[in-house]
Protein backbone atom coordinates (compact mmCIF):
# COMPACT_ATOMS: atom_id res chain seq x y z
CA UNK A 1 0.00 0.00 0.00
CA UNK A 2 1.85 3.13 -0.99
CA UNK A 3 0.64 7.17 0.33
CA UNK A 4 2.54 9.04 -2.01
CA UNK A 5 0.39 12.57 -1.00
CA UNK A 6 1.55 13.11 2.84
CA UNK A 7 2.17 16.31 5.42
CA UNK A 8 4.06 17.17 8.24
CA UNK A 9 5.22 19.88 10.54
CA UNK A 10 7.46 21.36 7.63
CA UNK A 11 3.84 22.39 5.37
CA UNK A 12 2.07 25.92 7.14
CA UNK A 13 -1.14 24.04 7.02
CA UNK A 14 -0.07 21.25 9.16
CA UNK A 15 1.31 20.98 12.81
CA UNK A 16 1.81 16.71 12.65
CA UNK A 17 4.88 15.45 13.33
CA UNK A 18 6.62 12.88 10.77
CA UNK A 19 6.77 9.72 13.57
CA UNK A 20 3.26 9.83 14.29
CA UNK A 21 2.51 9.81 10.48
CA UNK A 22 4.75 6.63 10.27
CA UNK A 23 3.18 5.00 12.92
CA UNK A 24 -0.36 5.78 11.52
CA UNK A 25 0.63 4.39 8.09
CA UNK A 26 2.02 1.12 9.38
CA UNK A 27 -0.84 1.07 11.61
CA UNK A 28 -3.02 1.37 8.20
CA UNK A 29 -1.31 -0.87 6.17
CA UNK A 30 0.64 1.30 4.35
CA UNK A 31 4.38 0.00 3.59
CA UNK A 32 5.64 3.36 1.70
CA UNK A 33 4.87 6.70 2.22
CA UNK A 34 6.02 9.99 0.83
CA UNK A 35 6.21 13.08 3.09
CA UNK A 36 5.17 15.79 0.27
CA UNK A 37 5.13 19.21 2.05
CA UNK A 38 4.48 22.29 0.87
CA UNK A 39 6.95 24.30 -1.38
CA UNK A 40 5.63 27.52 -2.11
CA UNK A 41 7.45 30.25 -4.05
CA UNK A 42 3.71 32.70 -4.74
CA UNK A 43 4.96 35.56 -2.84
CA UNK A 44 0.93 35.82 -1.34
CA UNK A 45 0.64 32.47 -0.12
CA UNK A 46 1.02 32.30 3.61
CA UNK A 47 3.73 29.40 3.00
CA UNK A 48 6.16 31.62 1.11
CA UNK A 49 9.58 30.96 2.83
CA UNK A 50 7.92 28.79 5.47
CA UNK A 51 9.71 25.49 3.62
CA UNK A 52 13.17 24.64 5.36
CA UNK A 53 14.68 22.42 3.00
CA UNK A 54 17.95 21.54 5.24
CA UNK A 55 15.58 20.86 8.34
CA UNK A 56 13.17 18.81 6.12
CA UNK A 57 15.69 16.12 5.04
CA UNK A 58 17.28 15.71 8.49
CA UNK A 59 13.81 14.83 9.98
CA UNK A 60 13.39 12.29 6.86
CA UNK A 61 16.74 10.87 7.97
CA UNK A 62 15.78 10.44 11.89
CA UNK A 63 12.26 8.64 11.21
CA UNK A 64 13.92 6.72 8.39
CA UNK A 65 16.32 5.45 11.30
CA UNK A 66 13.30 4.76 13.89
CA UNK A 67 10.98 3.11 11.05
CA UNK A 68 12.96 2.17 8.38
CA UNK A 69 12.38 -1.68 9.05
CA UNK A 70 8.83 -1.74 8.71
CA UNK A 71 8.12 1.55 6.55
CA UNK A 72 9.94 2.66 3.62
CA UNK A 73 9.61 6.97 3.65
CA UNK A 74 10.42 8.84 0.85
CA UNK A 75 11.67 12.15 0.61
CA UNK A 76 9.23 14.26 -1.45
CA UNK A 77 7.48 17.76 -2.21
CA UNK A 78 4.39 19.02 -3.62
CA UNK A 79 5.88 22.18 -5.24
CA UNK A 80 3.61 24.73 -6.20
CA UNK A 81 3.38 25.95 -9.74
CA UNK A 82 2.40 29.08 -11.73
CA UNK A 83 4.07 30.67 -14.78
CA UNK A 84 4.62 33.61 -12.95
CA UNK A 85 6.85 31.58 -10.50
CA UNK A 86 8.05 29.42 -13.12
CA UNK A 87 12.05 30.68 -13.02
CA UNK A 88 12.26 29.87 -9.00
CA UNK A 89 10.14 26.43 -9.21
CA UNK A 90 13.00 25.71 -11.98
CA UNK A 91 15.69 26.66 -9.12
CA UNK A 92 14.56 25.37 -6.58
CA UNK A 93 14.19 21.88 -8.08
CA UNK A 94 17.89 22.10 -9.29
CA UNK A 95 19.28 22.77 -6.18
CA UNK A 96 17.64 19.89 -4.07
CA UNK A 97 17.38 15.97 -4.60
CA UNK A 98 14.15 14.06 -3.89
CA UNK A 99 13.07 10.66 -4.65
CA UNK A 100 9.49 12.28 -6.07
CA UNK A 101 8.19 15.63 -6.40
CA UNK A 102 4.39 16.26 -7.03
CA UNK A 103 3.33 19.58 -9.16
CA UNK A 104 0.31 21.26 -7.78
CA UNK A 105 -1.44 24.45 -9.08
CA UNK A 106 -3.25 25.84 -6.60
CA UNK A 107 -3.71 29.87 -8.36
CA UNK A 108 -6.33 30.58 -10.50
CA UNK A 109 -7.09 33.89 -12.90
CA UNK A 110 -5.36 37.43 -11.16
CA UNK A 111 -3.16 35.37 -9.06
CA UNK A 112 -5.76 34.42 -6.31
CA UNK A 113 -5.87 31.16 -4.63
CA UNK A 114 -8.37 28.99 -5.31
CA UNK A 115 -10.82 28.71 -2.37
CA UNK A 116 -14.08 29.42 -1.88
CA UNK A 117 -14.26 33.38 -2.31
CA UNK A 118 -12.53 32.87 -5.75
CA UNK A 119 -16.03 31.69 -7.31
CA UNK A 120 -17.95 34.65 -6.51
CA UNK A 121 -18.98 36.40 -9.79
CA UNK A 122 -17.41 33.51 -11.73
CA UNK A 123 -18.35 30.89 -13.93
CA UNK A 124 -17.00 27.11 -13.49
CA UNK A 125 -15.28 28.23 -16.61
CA UNK A 126 -14.04 31.12 -15.33
CA UNK A 127 -12.75 29.38 -12.66
CA UNK A 128 -11.26 26.13 -14.56
CA UNK A 129 -10.20 26.97 -17.92
CA UNK A 130 -7.42 29.31 -16.40
CA UNK A 131 -6.82 26.86 -13.77
CA UNK A 132 -6.83 23.95 -16.59
CA UNK A 133 -3.75 25.83 -18.47
CA UNK A 134 -1.76 26.46 -15.84
CA UNK A 135 -1.87 22.21 -15.39
CA UNK A 136 -1.14 22.23 -18.69
CA UNK A 137 1.67 24.55 -18.10
CA UNK A 138 3.29 22.89 -15.44
CA UNK A 139 2.80 19.60 -17.23
CA UNK A 140 4.73 21.25 -20.27
CA UNK A 141 7.89 21.97 -18.07
CA UNK A 142 8.40 18.04 -17.42
CA UNK A 143 9.85 18.94 -13.91
CA UNK A 144 7.54 16.87 -11.90
CA UNK A 145 6.80 13.35 -11.48
CA UNK A 146 3.14 13.76 -10.82
CA UNK A 147 0.54 16.61 -11.23
CA UNK A 148 -1.44 16.69 -7.86
CA UNK A 149 -5.26 16.78 -7.89
CA UNK A 150 -6.12 17.48 -11.30
CA UNK A 151 -9.34 18.98 -10.91
CA UNK A 152 -8.92 20.73 -7.14
CA UNK A 153 -11.41 23.43 -7.91
CA UNK A 154 -14.01 21.19 -7.09
CA UNK A 155 -12.56 20.77 -3.48
CA UNK A 156 -13.17 24.44 -2.82
CA UNK A 157 -16.80 24.60 -4.73
CA UNK A 158 -19.26 26.76 -2.91
CA UNK A 159 -22.69 25.66 -3.07
CA UNK A 160 -23.16 27.73 -5.74
CA UNK A 161 -20.87 25.97 -7.71
CA UNK A 162 -20.99 22.44 -7.56
CA UNK A 163 -22.41 21.39 -10.64
CA UNK A 164 -19.00 20.70 -12.02
CA UNK A 165 -19.25 18.39 -14.37
CA UNK A 166 -15.87 17.08 -16.12
CA UNK A 167 -17.51 16.72 -19.48
CA UNK A 168 -17.50 20.23 -19.87
CA UNK A 169 -14.18 20.28 -19.84
CA UNK A 170 -12.82 17.33 -21.57
CA UNK A 171 -11.74 19.28 -24.73
CA UNK A 172 -9.01 21.25 -21.90
CA UNK A 173 -8.33 17.87 -20.31
CA UNK A 174 -7.35 16.16 -23.53
CA UNK A 175 -4.34 18.21 -24.40
CA UNK A 176 -2.85 17.88 -20.86
CA UNK A 177 -3.54 13.76 -21.21
CA UNK A 178 -1.78 14.29 -24.50
CA UNK A 179 1.07 16.41 -23.08
CA UNK A 180 1.72 13.55 -20.13
CA UNK A 181 2.19 10.55 -22.18
CA UNK A 182 4.92 12.56 -24.55
CA UNK A 183 6.69 13.49 -21.17
CA UNK A 184 6.07 10.64 -19.25
CA UNK A 185 4.29 12.76 -16.33
CA UNK A 186 2.29 11.00 -14.44
CA UNK A 187 -1.24 11.97 -12.22
CA UNK A 188 -2.28 11.97 -9.11
CA UNK A 189 -5.27 10.76 -7.94
CA UNK A 190 -6.03 12.35 -4.59
CA UNK A 191 -8.31 10.51 -2.15
CA UNK A 192 -8.93 13.12 0.17
CA UNK A 193 -11.87 14.66 -1.82
CA UNK A 194 -13.64 11.21 -0.72
CA UNK A 195 -13.80 12.52 3.01
CA UNK A 196 -14.27 16.09 1.69
CA UNK A 197 -17.24 17.98 0.32
CA UNK A 198 -16.79 16.69 -3.27
CA UNK A 199 -17.29 13.04 -1.77
CA UNK A 200 -14.94 11.69 -4.66
CA UNK A 201 -11.23 11.47 -5.49
CA UNK A 202 -9.51 14.18 -7.44
CA UNK A 203 -10.17 13.22 -10.20
CA UNK A 204 -13.13 10.61 -9.82
CA UNK A 205 -13.46 8.01 -12.50
CA UNK A 206 -14.16 9.90 -16.00
CA UNK A 207 -11.31 11.75 -16.23
CA UNK A 208 -8.96 8.46 -15.56
CA UNK A 209 -11.24 6.50 -18.01
CA UNK A 210 -10.70 9.67 -20.39
CA UNK A 211 -7.03 9.39 -19.91
CA UNK A 212 -6.84 5.60 -20.48
CA UNK A 213 -8.50 5.82 -23.79
CA UNK A 214 -6.00 8.69 -24.44
CA UNK A 215 -3.44 6.09 -23.76
CA UNK A 216 -2.46 6.84 -20.52
CA UNK A 217 -1.41 4.70 -17.72
CA UNK A 218 1.14 6.17 -15.20
CA UNK A 219 -1.14 7.11 -12.04
CA UNK A 220 0.19 8.10 -8.67
CA UNK A 221 -2.01 7.96 -4.95
CA UNK A 222 -1.70 9.87 -2.26
CA UNK A 223 -4.34 11.10 0.83
CA UNK A 224 -3.52 14.44 0.89
CA UNK A 225 -3.31 13.57 4.65
CA UNK A 226 -2.75 16.61 6.63
CA UNK A 227 -3.84 14.59 10.42
CA UNK A 228 -2.73 11.40 11.00
CA UNK A 229 -5.30 9.96 11.35
CA UNK A 230 -6.62 10.06 7.33
CA UNK A 231 -2.79 8.20 6.26
CA UNK A 232 -3.98 5.88 3.80
CA UNK A 233 -7.57 6.57 3.89
CA UNK A 234 -9.16 6.06 1.01
CA UNK A 235 -6.45 3.93 -0.87
CA UNK A 236 -8.28 0.87 -1.05
CA UNK A 237 -11.25 2.08 -2.93
CA UNK A 238 -8.99 3.70 -5.26
CA UNK A 239 -7.28 0.85 -6.36
CA UNK A 240 -11.09 -0.49 -7.06
CA UNK A 241 -11.41 1.97 -9.10
CA UNK A 242 -8.54 2.41 -11.23
CA UNK A 243 -8.63 -1.20 -12.23
CA UNK A 244 -12.66 -0.38 -13.24
CA UNK A 245 -11.31 2.11 -15.41
CA UNK A 246 -8.32 -0.16 -16.35
CA UNK A 247 -5.25 0.73 -14.73
CA UNK A 248 -3.26 -2.14 -13.88
CA UNK A 249 -0.67 -0.35 -11.94
CA UNK A 250 0.70 2.40 -10.15
CA UNK A 251 3.74 4.32 -9.71
CA UNK A 252 6.42 3.85 -7.38
CA UNK A 253 9.36 6.08 -7.37
CA UNK A 254 13.19 6.31 -5.79
CA UNK A 255 15.50 8.74 -6.77
CA UNK A 256 12.56 10.75 -9.18
CA UNK A 257 13.33 7.36 -11.18
CA UNK A 258 9.65 5.76 -11.58
CA UNK A 259 8.89 1.92 -11.65
CA UNK A 260 5.17 0.38 -11.88
CA UNK A 261 3.62 -1.63 -9.06
CA UNK A 262 0.60 -4.01 -10.18
CA UNK A 263 -2.29 -2.78 -8.29
CA UNK A 264 -3.39 -6.72 -7.43
CA UNK A 265 0.42 -6.82 -5.74
CA UNK A 266 -0.43 -3.88 -3.38
CA UNK A 267 -3.18 -5.31 -1.86
CA UNK A 268 -2.98 -7.29 1.56
CA UNK A 269 -3.65 -10.74 1.65
CA UNK A 270 -7.58 -10.52 3.04
CA UNK A 271 -8.16 -8.19 0.13
CA UNK A 272 -6.93 -10.46 -2.60
CA UNK A 273 -9.04 -13.45 -1.15
CA UNK A 274 -12.05 -11.61 -0.57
Amino acid sequence: MLDYHVHSEFSVDCQVPMAASCRAAIAAGVTEIAFTDHVDHEPADLGFGYYRAEDYFRAVEMVRAEFGDRLSILAGAEVDFNTGIAGQVERFLAQHSYDFVIGSVHYGAGGQIIFPDYFAGRTLGDVFNPYFDQVLAAVETGWFDTIGHLDLPKRYAPRTHRNYDPLEFRDQLEPIFAAMIARGVAFEINTSGLRQTPKTSMPGPAIVRWYVEAGGALITIGTDSHAAQTVGAGIAKTLDMLEVCGIESVAAFRGRQRRLLPIAGLRPPAMVSA
